[in-house]
């Protein structure tokens, strides 16, 4: 059964109190199986064969070596198996580079190749022995490296802005501040690596991979292969971190599934680290030319920002966050361009807060080298900036709360006691800096589906293709159930990461909670009225002959609102002496009709957020970090962070809290430590493993302050979920840098800040 029109509103129990993961005694005890711990029998194990050379032709292999290794059982190449599989479809960006389809050589790294051995040990030692002739070609590495070619973003999902002429405004403007800002190549480095293993029982394929969107994997892993979906199952109940790199389908699946075919047995690849940096998305590097003018009071009278972007040859992925940074402060004059650069490298794809990560790097800087050119405070400056609508389409936001973020932020970090004259704050030999920056993230939703279950005891049961991916989405989906049936959540079982429970929408921009949780509570209101309906038809009971709608699930019981109630084992009992159940469907309003039908076909779903037509629709924050140099080495050391966000309601604080936390610890290793080296020669990445891809530790920051300020927010959706996944990264890498301005007087515009830019 399932409910259809608007969401009945009703009181929080369970939602907003802290409440530990319910799976987080499986995560400790070893006891939650992440995909390549699912037990196979007599599964086969793959090693990948990479590409040494990043641009050319494969010319042939050498396999002597290798065959005469004890537990060699096969290789595949583009020479056997080329025709068994299409490039997967990507996400954004068109086409993407090819692998094993051809002789064709795109990027260092790419496959090649796949040795299969009974042992993992045989099929490494045999795929280091696999001698590769290659032809190779000079490739082109980054930004202006010969070879590369340049064009203007063409994506319909994305567009630049021409508001007023900024041209002009900029060239009267009595304050003008024009800069150049670069971020580096970055990658995912999740804990969990990169696996698939497959298996065939006749013609059904069961795929165990880490996984964002099950249902998309099954669906382009369907279209790689030629088969039906219907024949593919997709497991992957837990996720060891994600970021946004396997929400996508790689090339490897299909080509361990055509392994599993051709032995006749399950077959399993555990990629390496190093393999990780090329068979799979990364955060591309970013150039950006940012120009504010403003008035002597410095309120903005123009804002021009233009980036551009590496891809691979024939994508144009890009992530484009102009849109968002057009959006953040009033000005009559907007411009905004994006342009990808093509080169011999892998394609990028999307990295926690893709758009923003980058974009607003730039923008927070410029605004802070505009307060400090005009001798204004870098809040105050963003107060005088405050737009009463969007910018851009003259819309209303569904709730702005920037500057209470600011307040509150400053308020509870000291900020009044900061010198505004920069290297003017010192503790011995360490130059002390504060730095600020603003966070802002879309709201964003899509459409979702789940199967809820109640029996007479009390006990109910939730089952979704959701993904938790470490955000803690069994908890939040327990929490909402719970809530909307009246039981406490330890009676809710939550089942998912598995295509043959209902599907949910892709587990990515911070809209996994807003999408299943409207799913769950429809599911649990269709429920209610199974229930509801069947009491007031009885001729026996307290509620027999009374309105349905008026009745609710409370404590234990099926509750009117003059308090008359029966126990839910009477209720249920009523219905079904093992259990009721109901399906539902969640259609946001404003998104198209057949959405649940492209999400059971695996395709990507529309998330509803800045496309809106009714309103603007964004989360926000503000980060403040403290930074400490040493006047002599220039050591940069950071004590200190805190953030204040405003993010509609908060299912769980104590989940919530730790994404914050985990974004904002990531956005400084962002600003300090990450990236990824390039051989500008080669095109090949040269600190692909954790040794030398510096990421952040606890060493690195002595404390970090979250607060979530209370916003209901009903008119974004009707739960007021607007997603915090993403938020607590965005602004951190600005506000490091603003605060290493402050503490030594140097501006340094390129990510990441090291020691040699401030000597």
């Amino acid at each position: 059964m399932t409910i259809q029109g608007p969401i009945r509103p009703q009181p929080f129990s369970r939602i907003g109190k802290p409440t530990p993961r319910i799976d987080g005694a499986a995560k400790v005890t070893g006891r939650a199986l992440y995909p390549s711990d699912e037990s196979v029998p007599h599964a086969a194990h793959a090693f990948l064969v990479t590409s040494p050379i990043a641009r050319g032709r494969v010319a042939g292999f050498d396999l002597g070596d290798a065959r005469a290794v004890p537990g060699f059982l096969d290789f595949l190449c583009h020479e056997n198996v080329g025709g068994q599989a299409k490039p997967p479809k990507q996400m954004a960006g068109g086409e993407t580079t090819t692998t094993m389809e051809s002789d064709r050589i795109w990027h260092d790294g790419q496959i090649i190749g796949v040795v299969l051995a009974d042992s993992f040990e045989a099929a490494r030692e045999a795929a280091f022995k696999v001698r590769i002739q290659t032809e190779a070609e000079p490739p082109s590495a980054t930004f202006g490296s010969a070879g590369t070619t340049e064009e203007q973003r063409e994506d319909e999902q994305k567009e630049d802005f021409a508001v007023g002429d900024a041209e002009m405004a900029l060239a009267a403007a009595p304050v003008m501040l024009d800069a150049w800002y670069e971020t580096p190549t970055q990658h995912h480095n999740a804990i969990e690596l990169f696996t698939t293993t497959c298996a065939w029982n006749g013609r059904q394929l069961t795929i165990w991979e880490p996984s964002q969107f099950v249902y998309g994997l099954r669906g382009n892993v369907a279209q790689q292969l030629g088969i039906e979906p219907a024949d593919i199952r997709v497991v992957s109940k837990f996720v060891g971190g994600a970021f946004g790199s396997k929400g996508g389908a790689t090339a490897r699946t299909a080509w361990i599934a055509i392994a599993a075919r051709r032995l006749g047995r399950p077959v399993k690849l555990v990629a390496t680290r190093d393999q990780g940096f090329t068979i799979a998305t990364y955060r591309a590097e970013t150039r950006h030319h940012l120009r504010l003018g403003a008035n002597g009071e410095g309120r903005l009278t123009a804002v021009s920002h233009e980036g551009w972007e590496v891809t691979s040859r024939p994508s144009f992925y890009n992530v484009s966050g102009t849109e968002t940074t057009a959006r953040m402060y009033a000005a009559p004059n907007i411009l905004t361009r994006v342009a990808v650069v093509h080169a011999d490298r892998n394609t990028p794809g999307f990295m926690r807060a893709p758009p923003e990560q980058p974009y607003m790097f730039p923008l927070e800087c410029a605004m802070d080298e505009l307060a400090a050119r005009l001798g204004i405070d870098p809040i105050e400056l963003r107060r005088r900036n405050e737009p009463a609508r969007d910018p851009v389409t003259g819309l209303a936001f569904s709730g702005r709360h920037l500057m209470t973020c600011f307040d509150r932020g400053a308020a509870e970090f000291g900020w009044n006691r900061r010198n505004a004259q920069p290297a003017s704050m010192r503790d011995g030999d360490w130059l002390v800096g504060l730095g600020c920056a603003a966070s802002t993230y879309t709201a964003n939703i899509a459409a979702s589906t789940a199967r809820v279950t109640l029996r007479p005891d009390g006990q109910a049961q939730v089952r979704l293709a959701g993904h938790d991916i470490g955000t803690g989405a069994y908890t939040v989906v327990a929490i909402t159930a719970a809530d909307r049936l009246g039981l406490p959540v330890g009676q809710v079982t939550v089942e998912m990461g598995d295509t043959e429970y209902p599907p949910a929408a892709l587990a990515a921009g911070s809209s996994h909670t807003a999408s299943i949780t409207h799913a769950v509570v429809r599911a649990c209101d269709a429920l209610l009225a199974q229930i509801a309906t069947a009491a007031t038809a009885s001729n026996a009971g307290a509620f027999a002959g009374r309105e349905p709608a008026t009745l609710s699930l409370r404590d234990g019981h099926l509750v009117a609102p003059d308090d008359s109630s029966e126990s839910l084992a009477d209720a249920v009992g009523r219905i079904s002496a093992g259990a009721v159940e109901a399906y539902a469907e969640n259609v946001p309003d404003g998104m198209p009709a057949d959405a649940i039908g492209k999400l059971y076909q695996g395709q990507l779903p529309i998330l509803r957020g800045q496309k809106r037509v009714d309103m603007t629709a964004y989360s926000f924050g503000a980060q403040f970090v403290e930074v400490r140099i040493h006047a002599r080495t220039r050591e940069i050391r950071v004590p200190r962070m805190l953030g204040a966000f405003s993010a509609g309601t908060i299912l769980n604080p104590t989940t919530a809290r730790s994404q914050l936390m985990g974004g904002m610890i990531w956005g400084l290793g962002s600003a300090l430590l990450e990236k990824t080296e390039i051989d500008q020669r080669a095109a090949r990445y040269t600190n692909d493993n954790i040794a030398e891809y510096h990421i952040a530790v606890n060493a690195d920051v002595r404390r970090v302050d979250v607060m979530m300020l209370p916003e209901p927010d009903g008119a974004v959706n009707p739960l007021g979920i607007k997603g915090i996944g993403e938020l607590g990264i965005v602004g951190v890498n600005a506000a490091v840098a603003n605060a290493v301005f402050h503490a030594t007087g140097q501006r340094v515009r390129r990510l990441p800040i090291r020691i040699e830019d401030l000597l």
